[in-house]
C-alpha cells in the first residue's frame, strides 16, 4: 500500500528522500543514521566499500506519520536509485543473467547493535539465481545465498518463525552427514532451498515473492518497522535514546564472503575492546557471510587467523583500522568482507568497550597526540567507571552458570558489583560464619537497621522486596556491597530457612552467587573476577577530570575503613557521616536498646526537676521549703532512672569518641560532617511482630508446660541474647508498642529528637569534640562539622545549635585545645528549602538530604513507591526516571535553587551548600548541582570517581555551551 499524497516530502531536508554513498559524509549521522554516514565518509575517504544509497532517518518518521505505509513517490526514488547502482556495478537488478544482489540494513544516529534488521542477498529467485551459478559457476554458493536470503526475508519481513527454518537446515545437514553449513552440496541446498518455499507457502497462503521489487519494498518497510519493535524500544529506553529520531535505511552492492577458501567475512577492532591495548583483534570465517559471525552458526577464528591465510588482506585491514582510527580520532568497529581476495568494508563505527577499555583507550589517544585531555575526560562515560571498582562476573563464567542451569531469578540490580558466598538469614548467623572467614550472602525479605551487623560483613545482600530506595540498596550502596532487591521470584520463609524459587529451592548454608550490576541470581559457586585498584590510567585521567571540575566531591562514610577508601578514591572530605549505624553494631545495640528503655522516664523526670529548680529559685520564706522538699522528694523519685541513662549514654560515649576519632584521623585535613542522630527511636528497638510472638508463645508454654518452656527459652536466647526473660521480653513488648508511630517518617526523629531527648545528642556532640580535640593535641588537623537533621523551621535550627555549641565550646574549654567546627543543617523538608534565608541566620552550611526531600516533595514513600507504583508510572511515562535514582530537577531541584539563592543572600556567597542523598554519585544529578553553584557533591566511596568525572563533564559542557572555549587541563 502506497500513500497518495506527496505532502511529506516537503519536510524532508533538500527534499531529498536517498542519497547515494558519495553525497554524504560523518557528519550527516542525524539524516543518514550513523551507518549511512560512515560508509559515505570511508567512500569519501578512498576506502573500497560496496556502491549504495541511503533512505534517510525523515523518511523512517514520515512512515510513522502517514499511517505504516509506503510514502507516496518513494517507491520511484528507489527504483532510480536502484537503476543508478546497477549501472555503477554493470549489472541488472532482477536480470536473469547478471543479477544485482543488494543488502538492506538499518541505521539509527546512535548504534544499536542487533535492536534492528537486516537482509542480505536481495534480489535472488528462481531465476536469478541461475544465472548467480552460471555467472560464477558456483552452483552451491548460488543456493547457498539464496537459502539465506528466503529465510532471512520470512524472518524479518513476513515474521516467521526463524527457527523452524533453521531446524530444517538441520535436519539436511544430519542427512548429509555433514556438521557445517559450507560443507553441504550444492543439490542439498537447492532441496533446502525447495523445502523454505514449500514451508512459506503453507504458512502464508501463496509463493514466495519472485518480483525483486517487490522483495526490496518489502525489505525496507520491515526496517521502518523495526524502529519500533520491541528490543529496539527497550534498547532507546535503557541508553535514553529519543524514540524521534528515526532509523535510516542503507541499501548497498552485495559483496560475498561465502564465494569459497579465498573469501570470508569478520568483524574486527581497532583496540582491544577488552583492556583497550592497541592492536587488530576480532573475530574471522572463511567461506561465510556476516550472519554466520554474528549468530554463532559457526565456530569463529580470532583474526590474527587471517594474517596466517590472507596476509594480503590482513595488511590491508590493518592499513584501514590505522587510518580509519587517526580519522575519527577513536577506537573503531569494522565489519568486513573477503569476496575471492579482495577486501569490501562494510561499516564503521565508534567501537563498544569495557570501562577499562575506554579510560585506557582514552589516555592513551592523549599521548598519542590524537585528543586533548578535556576530549578524553568527555571520551569515558561517569557511569562505566562503576564496573572498575567492583568484583564482577565475567561472560564466560555466566555463560557457564546458564549452561549449568544455574540461574534461578532476576529482581532489582540495587548495588552493583557481583558476589558469592553462603546464605545466611540472620546477622548472627551472619556474623558466625564470616569469622569463619566464609563469604557470606545475606538473604531477606526486607532489612531494618538492626540487621546492619550482619549487612557489615556479609558479601552480598538478596532480599524479594523493596526497591533502589530500600533500605537494603542504600546501606549496601553505601558499603560497597553488592545488592539485589525486590527478587520476588523469590518465596524466603525465614523461619524454616529455605528458600524457593519455582520448583527449585535453595538453604541456610548453600551457595549462592549475585550480580548487582544486573540483579540476577544464581545458585552455586560462580567464579568471579576482582577488579584491580584504580589503574594508572583511570587516575591519570581523574587527575584532568579534577584540574575541569568546579565541584568538590565529598564521600559518604560512617567508619575509618570507607573514609580511608573514599580518600584513595579521591574524596576531599565527608558530607555525610551517620551516626546511628554506629549505634547497630553487636557489643553496642543491647546498651542502646537499654539506654531508650529508660530515656523518655530519665528526661521527663529532668525537665520536671529544671521547672522545680526555676520555681525555687524565685521562692522566699515556707514556699521555698516546700520546694526544697518536692525536689528531694522527686530527686529520690527519678535519679535513679537518671544516673542510669547516663550510665548507658556514658558507655555509648566511650564508643562514639572513638568512632569520631577515626574517622576524623582517616580524613586528617578534610572536613568531616557527622549527622546527629537521625531515625526514630523504636528502630532500633526489635520489630513489634515477632516479639510479640514470642512473649505470647512463652507465656503459653509457661502456663501448660514449663519443660517446653524452657526449651523455648534457650531457643528465643539464641537470637537475642543470654540475659532475656520473660519479664524482660514482656517490658521490652510494652515499649515497643509505647513507641510505635503512624507514621514514623514524619514523627519523633530527626532534630525532633534533640529536643524530646537531648542528653542523647549532647552525649554525640561531646564524644565529637572530645575526639577533635584529643586529635588536635597529638599533631592531627582534625576538622568536624555538625550537622542538625530534618530541621523544618530557624527556631528548630536555633535551639539544636545552640545545645551544639554550648557543649562544643565546654569541651573546648574542658581540654584547652582549640578547634574550629560548624554547625549546619541537612535540608530533607520543603519548608526548610523555602524558608532557607532564616535558616541560614543560625546555619553555617546547608546540606541537601535529597532522599528525605524528594519524598517529602512528592509526597512518596520511597520504600512502597518502588514495588508498587513507581514501575507503573515509568512505563506509562507518567514519571521519566525514578526520583529516588535521578534528581527531579523540575519540583525538587526548584526547592534547592531556591535554597541556594535564600541561603546564600543571608549568610554570603561562600556559604557552603552541598548534596548527601543517594543522588551525589548519579551523573546528571551530580550536573545539575554544578549548574546550580553547589560546594559539593557527597556520594558512597565507590561512587567518588563516579562523581569526580561527572562534575568535570559538566563543567566542560558548560565551558562548551557557555563561551564555546576548551577548559585549560595543561
Amino acid at each position: 500500500m502506497t500513500t497518495a499524497c506527496q505532502c511529506w516530502r516537503d519536510k524532508l531536508t533538500d527534499k531529498k528522500a536517498t542519497y547515494q554513498f558519495e553525497e554524504g559524509n560523518a557528519t550527516m549521522r542525524g539524516l543518514l543514521g550513523g551507518k549511512g554516514a560512515n560508509l559515505a565518509e570511508m567512500k569519501r575517504l578512498g576506502i573500497p566499500v560496496p556502491d549504495g544509497f541511503t533512505i534517510t532517518t525523515e523518511v523512517c518518521n514520515a512512515y510513522y506519520e502517514v499511517g505504516k505505509v509506503m510514502p507516496a513517490g518513494l517507491e520511484d526514488e528507489i527504483r532510480e536509485q536502484i537503476a543508478a547502482l546497477a549501472k555503477k556495478m554493470d549489472k541488472g537488478f532482477g536480470d536473469a543473467k547478471n543479477p544485482l544482489l543488494v543488502s538492506v540494513r538499518s541505521g539509527a544516529k546512535f548504534s544499536m547493535p542487533g535492536m534492528m534488521d537486516t537482509i542480505l542477498n536481495l534480489g535472488l529467485n528462481d531465476e536469478t539465481v541461475e544465472g548467480l551459478a552460471a555467472l560464477t559457476n558456483d552452483a552451491r554458493f548460488a543456493y547457498d545465498a539464496y537459502r539465506r536470503f528466503i529465510m532471512m526475508f520470512s524472518d524479518v519481513v513476513m515474521d516467521l518463525p526463524k527457527s523452524e527454518f533453521e531446524k530444517m537446515l538441520r535436519a539436511k545437514k544430519e542427512a548429509e552427514g555433514v556438521t557445517e553449513d559450507s560443507k553441504l552440496s550444492a543439490d542439498a541446498l537447492k532441496d533446502v532451498v525447495k523445502q523454505y518455499k514449500a514451508f512459506y507457502k503453507a504458512e502464508k497462503g501463496n509463493e514466495f515473492p519472485q518480483n525483486v521489487y517487490t522483495q526490496l519494498f518489502e525489505a525496507v518497510l520491515a526496517v521502518f518497522r523495526s524502529w519500533m519493535n520491541e528490543r529496539a524500544i527497550i534498547y532507546r529506553n535503557r541508553e535514553k535514546i529519543d524514540h524521534k529520531l528515526g532509523t535510516a535505511v542503507n541499501v548497498q552492492a552485495m559483496c560475498f564472503g561465502n564465494m569459497g577458501e579465498n573469501s570470508g567475512t569478520g568483524v574486527a577492532f581497532s583496540r582491544d575492546y577488552n583492556d583497550g591495548t592497541p592492536g587488530l583483534v576480532g573475530d574471522f570465517l572463511l567461506n561465510a557471510q556476516g550472519e554466520d559471525v554474528v549468530a554463532g552458526i559457526r565456530k569463529v577464528s580470532p583474526i590474527d587467523e587471517l594474517k596466517r591465510i590472507m596476509p594480503e588482506s590482513y595488511e590491508k585491514l590493518n592499513e584501514i583500522a590505522n587510518k580509519l582510527e587517526q580519522h575519527y580520532k577513536e577506537m573503531q568497529d569494522m565489519e568486513f568482507t573477503i569476496q575471492q581476495g579482495r577486501l569490501f568494508m562494510l561499516q564503521t563505527r565508534n567501537g563498544k568497550r569495557t570501562a577499562t577499555a575506554a579510560v585506557k583507550i582514552a589516555v592513551d589517544m592523549v599521548e598519542e597526540g590524537l585528543i586533548s585531555k578535556e576530549e578524553a575526560v568527555m571520551r569515558v562515560q561517569p557511569e562505566q567507571l562503576d564496573r572498575l571498582l567492583h568484583p564482577f562476573i565475567p561472560e564466560k563464567s555466566k555463560k557457564m552458570a546458564i549452561e549449568n542451569n544455574c540461574m534461578l531469578a532476576k529482581g532489582t540490580a540495587a548495588s552493583p558489583g557481583a558476589a558469592c558466598g553462603r546464605v545466611v538469614f540472620d546477622k548472627n548467623e551472619a556474623v558466625r560464619v564470616a569469622a569463619t572467614k566464609e563469604p557470606v550472602i545475606m538473604v531477606r525479605v526486607d532489612t531494618t537497621p538492626e540487621d546492619a551487623a550482619g549487612m557489615l560483613v556479609a558479601k552480598g545482600i538478596l532480599t524479594s522486596t523493596g526497591g533502589p530506595s530500600s533500605h537494603a540498596a542504600l546501606v549496601a550502596r553505601g558499603w560497597g556491597i553488592p545488592c539485589v532487591v525486590g527478587c520476588d521470584a523469590l518465596h524466603i520463609d525465614i523461619e524454616n530457612k529455605k528458600v524457593t524459587v519455582g520448583d527449585r529451592s535453595f538453604g541456610d548454608g548453600d551457595y549462592l552467587t549475585i550480580d548487582g550490576s544486573t540483579g540476577e541470581v544464581m545458585l552455586g559457586k560462580i567464579p568471579l573476577e576482582d577488579p584491580n585498584d584504580l589503574t594508572p590510567e583511570t587516575k591519570t585521567l581523574l587527575g584532568w577530570a579534577d584540574e575541569a571540575k568546579k565541584l568538590k566531591v565529598y564521600a559518604n562514610a560512617d567508619n575509618p575503613r570507607d573514609a580511608k577508601r573514599a580518600r584513595n578514591f579521591g574524596a576531599v572530605g565527608i558530607g555525610l557521616c551517620r551516626t546511628e549505624h554506629m549505634f547497630m553494631e553487636s557489643e553496642r545495640l543491647p546498651i542502646v536498646q537499654e539506654m531508650i528503655l529508660i530515656a523518655a522516664e530519665a528526661e521527663q523526670g529532668h525537665r520536671a526537676r529544671l521547672a522545680i529548680e526555676k520555681e525555687l529559685a524565685e521562692a522566699t520564706g515556707n514556699q521555698k521549703a516546700k520546694l526544697e522538699q518536692k525536689l528531694a522528694e522527686h530527686d529520690a523519685k527519678t535519679m535513679p532512672a537518671w544516673n542510669k541513662y547516663h550510665e548507658l549514654l556514658g558507655k555509648l560515649l566511650e564508643f562514639q569518641r572513638g568512632d569520631f576519632r577515626g574517622i576524623l584521623e582517616a580524613m586528617q585535613g578534610n572536613w568531616v560532617t557527622i549527622r546527629l542522630i537521625d531515625p526514630p527511636l523504636h528502630e532500633f528497638l526489635p520489630k513489634h511482630g515477632k516479639l510479640f510472638e514470642d512473649v505470647v508463645r512463652l507465656k503459653t508454654l509457661k502456663a501448660v508446660d514449663e519443660k517446653a518452656f524452657e526449651a523455648a527459652l534457650a531457643e528465643i536466647r539464641k537470637v537475642r541474647g543470654p540475659e532475656v526473660t520473660l519479664e524482660s521480653l514482656t517490658a521490652l513488648l510494652a515499649r515497643v508498642e509505647q513507641m510505635s508511630e503512624a507514621n514514623p517518617m514524619l514523627g519523633l526523629r530527626v532534630c525532633r529528637l534533640g529536643i524530646v531527648f537531648p542528653e542523647i545528642v549532647k552525649m554525640q556532640v561531646r564524644g565529637i569534640m572530645e575526639a577533635a580535640c584529643d586529635l588536635r593535641k597529638n599533631g592531627v588537623d582534625a576538622k568536624p562539622k555538625v550537622m542538625i537533621p530534618g530541621v523544618g523551621t530557624v527556631e528548630e535550627m536555633r535551639w539544636n545549635r545552640k545545645m551544639v555549641t554550648e557543649v562544643a565550646d565546654k569541651v573546648i574549654a574542658e581540654t584547652g585545645v582549640p578547634v574550629e567546627y560548624h554547625v549546619g543543617t541537612m535540608v530533607e523538608i520543603p519548608r526548610a528549602a523555602l524558608t532557607a534565608g532564616d535558616v541560614a541566620t543560625e546555619a553555617e552550611f546547608f546540606s541537601f538530604g535529597t532522599n528525605d526531600l524528594s519524598q517529602t516533595t512528592f509526597g512518596y514513600s520511597r520504600d512502597d513507591a518502588a514495588k508498587t507504583f513507581v514501575p507503573v508510572y515509568l512505563d506509562q511515562h507518567i514519571l521519566k526516571a525514578d526520583p529516588f535514582q535521578v534528581l527531579d530537577q523540575v519540583g525538587v531541584g526548584r526547592l534547592m535553587k531556591m535554597a541556594v539563592k535564600e541561603g546564600r543572600e543571608t549568610r554570603g556567597k561562600d556559604m557552603e551548600i552541598g548534596i548527601c542523598g543517594e543522588h551525589g554519585g548519579e551523573p546528571s544529578s551530580v550536573g545539575f548541582c554544578h549548574e546550580i553553584g553547589l560546594t559539593y557533591v557527597s556520594c558512597s566511596p565507590y561512587r567518588v570517581p563516579i562523581a569526580r568525572l561527572a562534575a568535570a563533564h559538566a563543567a566542560i559542557k558548560e565551558k562548551r555551551n557557555g563561551q564555546g572555549a576548551s577548559v585549560d587541563l595543561r
